[in-house]
């Protein structure tokens, strides 16, 4: 008899407990719910007591930790039942192996949950880490929140993660609040709103429960919760216009959870000191009742002393438990709290209809999340997945849309006419500037200043016109220090006193609340965190290569409203990022690497500088082997190569080009029109068109030197050079070499006696370059050198490019390129390596000029714009065409005015899977730059492959440089 009783109480309870679900609208239900529901009647039905309850506990464990406390969860779970896990700080392989194991012993899949409100980085190591909220508050365009969501969401679901408690929805209204801060999207709730919302279906598009909080609200306090119990003294009109605002928007659009915050809120809790976590009035009543949300409820952290010190060990969890949550998180004492909460069942003060709420609610979380067809966590590939080229591109992005700039007075940014700048940096605060400054240094040559007194650091900037500081605060966590020292407010208020300065704050944008007067700068960024990426980006948006798009989500002050934020334009310059940013893939891009390596050890090169851009933007930007085979120096971005025939067209021909844009030459001009006294040789009707096209019957060119040496000894002939400097010999072609000063009128006509070759035919020769350079250098009354650097590189920021380089730099940036023993008879180490533009006194028009990668990717960037670049346009884009263009291409003559072109058969300086439109040039030294305007490219090689012999054509007969353009293309996705 009692047997059939107790099937029939069975039934009964089966019959009332089936249909406990949550109201049709629940976020929790899929969209088969029928299925669904099913799956969740099955667990529950066949659950006991014990097991339901032990399915509201979501303990805290440490991947970190060792294993005797790893193993504690184990019993939890296997004799509690526990619901779910949180983990915390740890690596991901470590997180991974737990998760499988814990789930492996547990009858009912574990509901798994973490803190990753910035991505998994927030608790991990070697994961990706997102910008903070208050960063992301910062940009306009809400589709990159969403993006962010979705990316973080699926870090989760690659981990074993279902629940990410996130986003922050705290309006952060109090600028003294030590625990929201960073965390939040910002003060305005209309912005944190949509930000939180965006956010919010980012993460629950891909699978994840996001996570509301802190429930009511936590932003307009100055106390941490983690410490103490704050309060929210504020009416309960104040909460519901301000604080809930966004929890109205999010859980209408179907926010899945909710945390509720251990705050005292005298105005929702009458008793003085209840934490809102274990009142029913707020969890119930306002949440539930009022708001309508249907969702899980979880509790901040009960071992947080907001909460822990109100109650004793599982006192706190049957309060939060009656009050109306869910899921209790972190509790201290589960063993305990489970025996306080079945005491509490049995004693009718919690009913059978309430456990089935919250459990059910559970149960289908599980089911949403996938736990019904679980699967362990795949640990293979792991670490590389978390970790992608497309997280890191959207990092970048996400930062340079979040830069905001406050102030520009006088547009002082972005920096223009750089010719006229003379820029220093001064670094204040704690933590590195290091990658700010050596962006900064890309763009232009920049000082950085340092000084112990203040007194010397203002003496040493009254040199300068043009001060950048950079403020650099921890970018370890949100809650890191972020404010000024009184030295460095004092100090701030000096500097700005000198001249045009621009204030850079890497840190939370109160750090300028503090600030004595913001009068004297001209300009203030705010870049909100001080990553590497923070920097580098700050730095592209001082100088134009990138937009000023964001707006302040906080208030700074009365002079910085929320919201402020001055839009710029971009001037063009090179900007610099991830190739997957403009379509490039770096895994295909790797091959370079191997193909240099190769170069490397056949010793076709000792080292190179290597760059490739796209769209405007460096994507690969390396530096490889050494200046020599000894292996003493490693090749640095700063040093810089003779760049031999690169010389062409990165120095006679722009400026060429320059006077046909002011109509002072045409491609129809002729010899003797530009050079009178060649009015009387064979080369008077020589056209520029044809000269530089290298279809002019013209000599490839003429070995001067060998007639000035002695025959007898085969050294530099005492009759033309002595060893020191004087006014008779005043040509210098090494530091212990002078050749006699009236020389040059010896070679130039040497050029003007020279034949004709017999035949029209296309003859790559470097005769026009010293006609064309005489002509200019007489048409201006100037040098070359001089001409080069006032039109093009000073207003370029090309502050690497010279002729003369020993005359501006140190010779350790220099690289050697041979061991002359031909004509010099010593090694070749800061002069030109060519003999006849060396004979010129290192000045050449075909040769002498000596740069970096970085430098020449400019002027081609400067090409590929149409002739502008940071602002400026040094001629016509129809101009430069015209230059661009193969005029003899049908006497199989490939080249163009000055620039060569892509091969017109199987044999040529390229690749030959490039477009007709592209234009470059080679140099005997061993270096090649190229620009494609079809695929917007760029591709400079910079290398000494002569040294120590110049016969060396290893790398040529290889030929490496066109097998890396052939990677480049290859690598191109769209």
């Amino acid at each position: 008899m009692w047997h059939f009783i107790k099937k029939y109480i069975s039934f009964i309870i089966l019959l009332i407990t089936s249909v406990i679900y949550p109201q049709q609208e629940s976020p929790l239900f899929t969209e088969d719910q029928e299925a669904q529901k099913r799956w969740v009647d099955s667990v529950y039905n066949t659950m006991t007591l014990k097991e339901k309850v032990g399915q509201l506990f979501m303990v805290d464990i440490l991947s970190s930790k060792p294993k005797k406390d790893t193993d504690k969860i184990k019993k939890l779970i296997q004799e509690y039942h526990i619901g779910g896990v949180i983990f915390s700080k740890g690596g991901p392989n470590r997180q991974a192996k737990l998760n499988n194991e814990y789930q492996s012993l547990s009858k009912i899949p574990l509901l798994i949950g973490m803190d990753a409100e910035w991505g998994l980085a927030m608790r991990l190591d070697s994961t990706q880490a997102f910008p903070w909220n208050m960063t992301l508050g910062a940009i306009q365009n809400n589709d990159l929140i969403e993006e962010t969501g979705r990316q973080i969401a699926r870090h989760c679901r690659r981990l074993g993660v279902h629940i990410n408690f996130a986003p922050v929805v705290d309006i952060n209204t109090n600028p003294k609040n030590p625990i929201i801060g960073n965390r939040s999207f910002g003060e305005d709730k209309e912005e944190v709103t949509q930000k939180s919302l965006a956010f919010m279906k980012g993460m629950q598009k891909e699978g994840v429960i996001a996570t509301a909080k802190h429930f009511p609200g936590h932003g307009d306090t100055d106390s941490d919760s983690h410490k103490t119990l704050p309060t929210i003294d504020f009416d309960a009109k104040r909460i519901d216009s301000v604080e809930l605002f966004p929890y109205r928007k999010l859980i209408d659009e179907g926010l899945s959870s909710v945390m509720v915050a251990h705050l005292n809120i005298p105005s929702l809790e009458s008793r003085y000191g209840y934490p809102s976590s274990i009142s029913k009035n707020v969890v119930t009543t306002l949440l539930q009742d009022s708001l309508k949300f249907k969702g899980l409820i979880f509790t901040d952290a009960l071992n947080m002393n907001g909460a822990s010190g109100f109650k004793d060990p599982g006192d706190i969890d049957l309060a939060a438990f009656l009050a109306g949550n869910d899921i209790l998180l972190i509790s201290e004492d589960v063993p305990l709290a489970s025996q306080k909460i079945i005491s509490a069942y049995y004693s009718k003060i919690i009913t059978e209809e309430r456990l089935a709420h919250s459990v059910r609610k559970i149960l289908l979380a599980k089911y949403k999340v996938g736990l019904n067809k679980y699967q362990p966590v795949e640990t293979a590939y792991l670490y590389e997945e978390l970790n992608s080229v497309k997280n890191e591109v959207l990092h970048h992005e996400l930062v340079e849309n979040s830069l905001t700039i406050i102030k520009n007075a006088r547009a002082t940014l972005p920096i223009k006419n750089l010719d006229l700048k003379k820029v220093a940096y001064v670094s204040l605060g704690d933590d590195s500037g290091e990658a700010f400054y050596e962006q900064l240094n890309k763009y232009t040559k920049v000082d950085w200043i340092k000084a112990g007194q203040l007194s010397d650091m203002m003496e040493q900037l009254r040199n300068y016109n043009y001060i950048v500081i950079g403020f650099h605060k921890s970018n370890t966590s949100p809650w890191a220090t972020y404010k000024f020292t009184d030295k460095e407010l004092v100090w701030l208020y000096e500097i700005a006193r000198l001249n045009t300065t621009v204030l850079n704050i890497f840190a939370r944008p109160y750090a300028a609340l503090d600030m004595l007067s913001t009068t004297n700068f001209e300009g203030i960024v705010m870049a909100y965190q001080n990553s590497s990426v923070a920097q580098e980006k700050a730095a592209q948006l001082l100088f134009g290569a990138i937009e000023a798009k964001g707006k302040l989500p906080v208030s700074v002050g009365e002079e910085f409203p929320v919201g402020t934020g001055i839009e710029t334009r971009s001037l063009k310059r090179l900007t610099y990022g991830l190739p997957e940013s403009v379509g490039v893939n770096s895994y295909r891009l790797s091959r370079i690497d191997s193909i240099v390596n190769r170069a490397l050890e056949e010793k076709m090169t000792p080292g190179l500088q290597l760059i490739i851009a796209r769209k405007g933007k460096v994507i690969f930007n390396k530096n490889y082997g050494y200046h020599t085979y000894n292996k003493l120096r490693k090749v640095k971005g700063s040093d810089i190569y003779d760049l031999a025939s690169l010389t062409k067209i990165l120095a006679t021909l722009p400026l060429t080009i320059e006077l046909k844009d002011k109509g002072l030459i045409s491609l129809d001009s002729r010899v003797g029109e530009l050079l009178p006294s060649f009015n009387d040789s064979n080369k008077k009707d020589i056209t520029v068109r044809s000269m530089l096209s290298h279809y002019a019957r013209l000599r490839a060119w003429i070995p001067f030197y060998l007639k000035t040496l002695d025959t007898i000894t085969q050294k530099p002939d005492k009759k033309y050079y002595r060893n020191r400097f004087s006014e008779d010999f005043n040509i210098e072609v090494t530091n212990n070499l002078y050749l006699r000063s009236d020389m040059k009128d010896s070679l130039m006509q040497r050029i003007k006696d020279s034949e004709l070759r017999t035949k029209l035919r296309y003859k790559y020769s470097d005769l026009p370059y010293y006609l064309l350079k005489t002509y200019i250098e007489d048409h201006y009354g100037n040098t070359l050198n001089d001409l080069t650097q006032q039109h093009f590189y000073r207003p370029l920021g090309a502050t690497n490019t010279t002729f003369l380089p020993l005359k501006r730099f140190k010779k350790k940036r220099i690289v050697p390129t041979e061991n002359d023993q031909v004509f010099r008879k010593e090694i070749i180490h800061g002069y030109v390596h060519d003999q006849g533009a060396a004979m010129f006194g290192g000045i050449g028009g075909h040769a002498g000029l000596f740069s970096n990668a970085n430098d020449v990717a400019k002027i081609m960037q400067m090409y590929l714009n149409g002739g502008y670049y940071g602002g400026k346009q040094y001629f016509k884009s129809q101009t430069l065409e015209e230059f661009n263009t193969c005029y003899y291409c049908d006497k199989d003559v490939r080249r163009g005015v000055g620039f060569d072109k892509p091969q017109l058969g199987d044999i040529g300086p390229t690749c030959g899977c490039i477009s007709m439109t592209s234009f470059g040039h080679s140099g005997f030294t061993g270096t090649f730059t190229w620009a494609d305007p079809e695929e917007e490219i760029i591709y400079v090689f910079l290398s000494n492959r002569t040294f120590p012999d110049s016969a060396n054509r290893k790398l040529i007969a290889n030929d490496i440089r066109s097998e890396i353009q052939r990677v480049i293309y290859e690598a191109i996705d769209y």
